[in-house]
């Protein structure tokens, strides 16, 4: 399993940009960049950086995932019929993670590798600790009865900061993961552009 071995909330601060809408980000306080030389005036930002940073903002979104990973998936996407950019969305939203994350079965896409990781899902009935496994359209996940009342569970179910996704459809505890969004249907909370994530690949 990858680990994220710095402050989460460090690329927040870096991006600049509260990047999973949490409103105890920092970068709600402080909107320049961590560490010492944070506050440095910023120079200008050439093209390959400008795609390196949408990079690395789209992966960061998903939570620990690798850059082997991200990679695998781009290749993937690339290897499709359509737009790379729509295809390399659609897959990582595809991720159980993310599907348990929309559902709002955990309150950060981090909590909800974490329920996943430990066993706590069900994915048409059948127990699944495997967060980047890809669900299909029409796939039911669900949480084990026993994982219902862990207090982070219960605390995303009744959250209002965020809405469930369009293309989820839950039942108390149990959704169905409907089609693979569009880049326009997925709820980020910031400008997320895999165009230029594609651009940085095909450098």
């Amino acid at each position: 399993m990858g680990k994220i071995i710095q402050s989460k909330y460090k690329l927040d601060r870096r991006m600049g940009e509260n990047i999973w809408g949490r409103p105890k980000s920092p970068v709600n306080l402080r909107d320049y960049g961590p560490g010492h030389h944070g506050q440095r005036r910023k120079s200008k930002i050439s093209d390959y950086g400008i795609q390196l940073m949408a990079k690395q903002k789209l992966k960061g979104y998903y939570g620990k995932i690798t850059e082997k990973q991200f990679r695998s998936t781009y290749d993937q996407a690339n290897r499709m019929k359509g737009d790379t950019g729509e295809n390399l969305v659609g897959l990582m939203e595809s991720r159980l993670d993310a599907v348990v994350y929309r559902a709002k079965f955990a309150p950060t896409v981090f909590g909800a590798r974490q329920l996943v990781s430990h066993a706590h899902v069900l994915v048409n009935g059948t127990k699944c600790n495997i967060p980047s496994r890809k669900i299909k359209a029409g796939d039911i996940v669900a949480l084990r009865e026993q994982s219902r009342e862990i207090p982070m569970v219960l605390e995303a179910h009744e959250s209002t900061e965020r809405d469930l996704a369009e293309y989820i459809e839950r039942d108390g505890f149990k959704c169905t993961y409907l089609r693979v969004p569009s880049l326009d249907e997925i709820p980020y909370p910031v400008k997320m552009e895999p165009n230029l994530v594609i651009e940085f690949y095909s450098r």
